[in-house]
């Protein structure tokens, strides 16, 4: 079992869940909240690789607030590049008939619910693969994680996508 300052990661979890959770539901709601614990507590499996941390509860805590912060500016960019029930200009401008708009707008709203719907990481990735035109090396770099596993979330992210437009 991983030991982290004596305590395991396990001893660690059931001592701080109720108190990060709460502090995660307050700052992006329920759903997303157990996501933002279980990457708080990865986070403190790779961090404790690199050496004791002085105080794991503060450094939980703190990770967990950043993490929500995080969080919660990736889905105000999300929200300002894919709003449910905007239509494209591209759309708007070929004069397409009320049932097409129409159409257009429930699959936006499937395609913002989808994204929304994804595991944070992931849905950071896609962000910035989709929104921000990043490579997936410049994409790993500036989330520290390989490159194998942004594709494993650009993949996840865009299989989900289309089956919700499905």
């Amino acid at each position: 079992m991983f030991r982290t300052n004596g305590r395991s990661i396990g001893e660690l979890f059931e001592r701080n869940k109720r108190d990060l959770l709460d502090c995660l539901t307050r700052r992006v709601g329920y759903e997303d909240a157990f996501d933002l614990l279980q990457e708080t507590f990865v986070r403190m499996l790779r961090r404790r690789e690199a050496g004791p941390i002085a105080d794991e509860d503060a450094y939980l805590r703190t990770t967990a607030i950043n993490l929500a912060r995080d969080f919660s500016r990736h889905s105000k960019c999300m929200a300002k590049h894919v709003a449910p029930g905007d239509i494209p200009a591209e759309i708007a401008e070929t004069g397409l008939d009320p049932s097409q708009v129409c159409e257009a707008k429930e699959s936006a709203r499937l395609l913002y619910a989808a994204m929304k719907g994804l595991p944070p990481k992931c849905r950071e990735v896609f962000i910035l693969r989709r929104f921000h035109d990043l490579s997936p090396d410049e994409i790993a770099q500036r989330l520290g994680i390989s490159r194998n596993m942004v594709l494993k979330h650009l993949r996840l992210a865009l299989e989900r996508c289309h089956a919700a437009l499905d």
